[in-house]
């Protein structure tokens, strides 16, 4: 390993803030007051040029609020790695595939994976990073299948097609894994990254300044010579790394063929306007800068992933990376839907920037991630919170009742939210197959047939003993039904007694991958407790309970109750983490739901063992696949 170099590096390591040499106009310029300007354009003139001006039109906004959904949508410009023919575009990459999962719990199988895929397609992402298949071989086949299907297939009204992008590290193996994995795709990119500020080179990597400009430069080129048209390169931890170091480490990955270059806040450190003079500074100063486009990548570690994100695409950025529900590493990373709806919201204050987002798949895909990722966002997340279109006071719901725009400035229905006093229809245990169909269609869920009758039976099961279904019991047990892992083990049937006269039982019967039923009887701490441990008697995998939630869907004695476990166990040793290299344990998240607390408990617990286990067959069916097999030759 090489050491770090007593020598001074050849840039200076103190920073000097570039002052900002435009200043914007004075937007008060009246015609009485206005000079005539030298080139003969009278004081009327001149202050109608004023007018007409970026600032006076963000001005202007100001004053006349607009609703998100009066925004008209505008055509996506055709995908060219290097360059976007409308400057006002902006391109969205989206990392809940590879950033999201690192959060813990997060884990996702190769299945769900492509399940959310398909639905960020739908939405409208430009770039889906599908995974690290560097890790495993697990995440590679995710990612590849992820690039033979949804990097091929059109989706949404005008045929967009996704870019399918892999993360790998600046080493020709993580390269070779992640254009496998890729390579498959209509359009596939390989993102590469190495550390640039001088706390990661020194203690991390421990190489020079000179050493890793060289690594960046031939790993580029590395990729590129693969036959990859399209190659991303990140300098990790970018927000503290010198500047002029910055300006030359991208200036040579250009030249060698890096077509986006992801500036990264890795462990969001700066404040907006650092963050937005930073890109600014990078586009004056970076030689051959308009030969690639300009990427942030913001953490939320200060709570301003997202503000830094929109100071970045007003200086220059024209690709943000975004997660949905923010998720990510330790605080998260920037919000797709908070990025996506302020521009939408705000676009005439950031100079008209637009995305190719529809905007009316947010709520499900929100919804599709929180139930697939175990992650559930807090009822006051903006966007997508359970609160974010709810008015309890008073005089809110006053100037609601008389006019939504007096408190909402997007409609739920920009987002694909609908109010459930906004419908007639109300379910009960006397609704037929059409009804719930009709609601299921109302609340955007888009099912198959065979989900449908699956889904059908729980509902007329929760319908017998309930008066009214309301719309969060149905998408509970949607939830509960559709978006559940692959069914290695399905719960059959269950008895539990407890109480202060004895010890708390629970008899199990499961339904295994073969068909065959089994059963088992244990006692515990309480019914749920002993109901795991009877679970455990008949799966036997070493499991460790990491974490145990409940909560009502909605008020009353009869409400559903929804669960949701994080569990861990030793097998996943093959994984590796994005950014340190090193082997970790995976931990894998389930939900359920039922009236019966201890049936949704159960259901939870099976949900994230099936997890586990479909992602353990996974890693064994890989590892069992000879090397020559599983890495084809190149087209």
């Amino acid at each position: 390993m090489a050491m770090v170099s007593s020598a001074k590096p050849f840039y200076s390591t103190t920073q000097t803030p570039t002052p900002i040499a435009n200043r914007l106009p004075s937007p008060t310029l009246s015609s009485r007051t206005a000079p005539r300007f030298a080139h003969g354009l009278s004081a009327a003139a001149a202050a109608a040029a004023i007018r007409a001006s970026p600032s006076a039109r963000r001005l202007r906004a100001l004053a006349r609020p607009v609703r998100a959904s009066q925004q008209q949508p505008r055509r996506r410009p055709e995908y060219v790695p290097n360059r976007i023919d409308d400057p006002n575009y902006v391109r969205i990459f989206d990392t809940t595939l590879r950033d999201g999962e690192q959060s813990p719990g997060a884990t996702m199988t190769s299945a769900e994976k492509l399940v959310v895929a398909r639905q960020l397609a739908r939405l409208g992402v430009d770039i889906i990073e599908a995974g690290f298949p560097a890790s495993s071989p697990d995440d590679l086949d995710a990612v590849r299948s992820i690039a033979i299907e949804v990097g091929n297939t059109p989706a949404g009204e005008d045929g967009h097609v996704p870019v399918i992008c892999g993360l790998s590290r600046c080493n020709k193996k993580d390269i070779d894994a992640a254009w496998e994995a890729v390579r498959h795709a209509r359009r596939p990119r390989i993102h590469t990254f190495i550390a640039t500020s001088e706390i990661h080179m020194q203690h991390k990597l421990r190489k020079t300044p000179e050493q890793v400009v060289a690594i960046a430069r031939e790993m580029v080129a590395y990729a590129r010579s693969l036959g990859c048209p399209d190659v991303e390169f990140s300098p990790e931890d970018a927000g503290r790394s010198n500047r002029e170091f910055l300006y030359h480490i991208l200036e040579e990955v250009i030249k060698a063929g890096a077509t986006t270059l992801n500036i990264p806040d890795t462990v969001g450190y700066t404040l907006p306007y650092e963050f937005g003079n930073l890109i600014a500074d990078i586009k004056a100063n970076t030689p051959g800068i308009e030969n690639a486009i300009i990427s942030t990548h913001c953490q939320n570690d200060l709570g301003l992933a997202t503000a830094n994100t929109l100071a970045g695409a007003r200086a220059g950025a024209r690709q943000l990376e975004v997660t949905i529900n923010g998720i990510g590493e330790r605080a998260g990373n920037a919000s797709l839907e908070e990025v996506v709806m302020a521009i939408k919201c705000r676009g005439e204050l950031l100079d008209g920037l637009y995305t190719g987002i529809n905007s009316q798949h947010i709520t499900l895909t929100s919804k599709m991630v929180q139930e697939h990722s175990g992650l559930h966002v807090q009822p006051h997340k903006a966007i997508v919170g359970a609160n974010a279109f709810a008015h309890e006071s008073g005089i809110h719901q006053d100037g609601m009742l008389k006019y939504k725009g007096t408190y909402e400035i997007i409609s739920p229905d920009d987002i694909g939210l609908t109010r459930a006093n906004e419908f007639g229809i109300v379910l009960g245990k006397l609704s037929g197959r059409h009804a719930v169909r009709s609601k299921l269609v109302e609340l955007g869920y888009e099912i198959s047939d065979k989900e449908f009758e699956d889904f059908f039976k729980r509902y007329k099961e929760v319908a017998e003993k309930k008066k009214r279904v309301t719309d969060e019991d149905i998408e509970a047990l949607l939830s509960d039904e559709i978006f559940q892992p692959k069914v290695i083990w399905s719960l059959s049937d269950i008895q539990a007694t407890c109480g202060t006269l004895g010890l708390s039982t629970a008899t199990v019967k499961l339904i295994g991958p073969d068909g065959e039923e089994k059963i088992a009887c244990s006692v515990g701490t309480g019914p749920v407790d002993a109901a795991y441990k009877a679970v455990d008697q008949i799966i036997q995998i070493p499991t460790v309970l990491r974490e145990y939630g409940m909560t009502s869907v909605t008020e009353g004695i009869d409400a559903i109750a929804t669960t949701r476990v994080v569990v861990t166990g030793d097998v996943s040793n093959n994984s590796k983490h994005a950014l340190t290299g090193h082997s970790f344990n995976r931990s894998f998240s389930g939900s359920g739901a039922s009236m019966d607390v201890v049936v949704s408990s159960v259901r939870a617990y099976l949900s994230a063992l099936n997890k586990m286990c479909s992602f353990a067959g996974a890693v064994k069916a890989s590892s069992e696949v000879p090397q020559s097999t599983r890495v084809q030759s190149r087209e």
